[in-house]
């Protein structure tokens, strides 16, 4: 490990990079609810997702050991970027005029600008490791097609990419980066697919949404011989592939000497947030209360908020319901949510994991009005000299908050956050705020509501109550 004494930024040496992602599928004290067949409301079976991912895949997302060994074709790749630095904003914090101690893990730094490379290389290697041929994915504000599109380079795979309407014309040069990693991108809806055509049908100026660009994934899938099915985010194995971050901020952070009090990260589907927060709250997850957990707060956009204003329910993954249905915070598979910029957040459910763990009251959420994110994310320019992401700025207009909070009641928190990722890609955003723009959005519950009703029809026995007296 190599800092130099007074550092403001903490280094991890290679060799101290993990080994081993963490997974805390063991340490849960409940058990989740199983994802169901989206034509026959029973659950899933292992053979049932063949279709979509690889075995190797499939085994993973219900794997019962505490950790899975990172292969090393994988561990090659990530030495491109990683370890990735954890550093002290003590600029940002004198501007905020607070007393908190703010650290951020910094995952801007891959060749793809975001955390999203550290699941697609994974699923890259185990997709060619099983003989797939081609890759179909969605994505949202173009993190997620860029990564997997480096990913399918790197391991010889074809890449196909379904990027949402809104963010396909917001952002052209995430989609020529894509591009230049050889993949084919698609606006979606489009008419590659027949549901995409129904949509375009009755909606031709539909800004499209994620729950529409994976119905179109996974159509795609399912039509092409040799084509497996990739997800950014959400999934079980997901989220594990990027507990790497997590676990490299535990080594940070003792470096540091101290550990977070509040750790603090964007959520969309859940992918970053569950990255870094899963490894600090997971060893605590068994006990009732522990003192010793860090508050784990996800903070999602206003115009898409699935954790603090959706329902606990099953509903499908996608727009059109051929994804499996599973038991998560969700607005509605056929809601469509305003075309603001953080489109990485825009999806209308939520990890059934992290979802879980929110319905226990063992993490937080706030939503964040993009004007704020986006003013924090500028005050945390002009002070670190990072550009974040737009979906990174809901995390730091958050911290923004507990900044003040601390002020206020004088207290000195030690806070972590996640900057998943740059915003270089996205200067046609920022300008649209510094020229006043860019407005926020008052979400009607109507929209909501019309959007819930539509929830498939389940079955849910009560099996009892789990430790903390929920009903389960």
């Amino acid at each position: 490990m190599a800092i130099e004494k007074d550092s403001v930024k903490y280094l991890l040496d290679e060799a101290n990079m993990p080994t081993a992602w963490y997974n805390v599928l063991p340490d849960l004290p409940y058990e989740l609810d199983p994802p169901l067949h989206p034509v026959t409301m029973q659950p899933l079976r292992p053979e049932d997702l063949a279709g979509l991912f690889p075995p190797s895949i499939v085994e993973q997302e219900a794997l019962t050991s505490p950790s899975l060994d990172i292969p090393g074709a994988v561990l090659d790749v990530y030495r491109l970027w990683r370890p990735t630095p954890l550093l002290r904003a003590r600029r940002f914090e004198a501007a905020l005029g607070t007393k908190a101690r703010i650290y951020y893990k910094y995952e801007g730094v891959s060749p793809a600008g975001s955390h999203k490379p550290n699941t697609a290389v994974a699923q890259a290697y185990y997709n060619k490791l099983d003989g797939t041929e081609r890759l179909a994915t969605e994505t949202g504000a173009g993190q997620w097609g860029s990564a997997l599109s480096m990913a399918c380079a790197f391991f010889g795979l074809e890449c196909s990419v379904y990027m949402v309407r809104a963010s396909y014309d917001q952002k052209p040069y995430r989609r020529a980066l894509m591009q230049v990693f050889g993949a084919d991108v698609v606006a979606s809806p489009s008419d590659k697919t027949q549901f995409g055509r129904e949509i375009l049908k009755t909606h031709p100026d539909s800004p499209g949404s994620l729950g529409i660009a994976i119905s179109e994934a996974v159509e795609h899938t399912v039509t092409h011989a040799g084509t497996k099915y990739s997800l950014g985010s959400v999934l079980n194995h997901v989220l594990l592939h990027q507990t790497i971050i997590g676990l490299e901020a535990q080594q940070q952070m003792e470096m540091a000497g101290e550990q977070p009090d509040i750790v603090v990260g964007c959520c969309g589907g859940g992918s970053n947030f569950g990255g870094i927060a899963l490894p600090f709250l997971g060893p605590s997850l068994k006990t009732a209360a522990n003192a010793s957990a860090p508050r784990a707060i996800a903070v999602e956009p206003s115009a898409c908020p699935s954790l603090t204003r959706g329902a606990y329910a099953y509903d499908y993954g996608d727009s059109a319901g051929q994804a499996p249905v599973v038991k998560m915070y969700t607005l509605g598979h056929s809601f469509i949510p305003p075309a603001v910029h953080a489109g990485g957040l825009r999806y209308h459910g939520m990890s059934p994991l992290l979802s879980s763990l929110h319905r226990r009251g063992l993490i937080e959420a706030v939503a964040v009005q993009q004007l704020d994110a986006f003013e924090a994310a500028t005050l945390f320019a002009r002070t670190e000299g990072i550009l974040p992401a737009p979906e990174s700025a809901h995390a730091i207009a958050e911290v923004v908050r507990l900044a003040e909070e601390a002020r206020e009641t004088r207290t000195e928190p030690s806070i972590l956050f996640c900057l998943s990722g740059h915003g270089h890609f996205d200067l046609s955003a920022y300008e649209a705020y510094q020229a006043g723009r860019l407005a926020n959005y008052e979400l009607p519950q109507t929209d909501i509501d019309l959007a819930l009703d539509g929830l498939p029809k389940v079955a849910e026995p009560t099996t009892g109550y789990d430790s903390t007296g929920v009903t389960v």
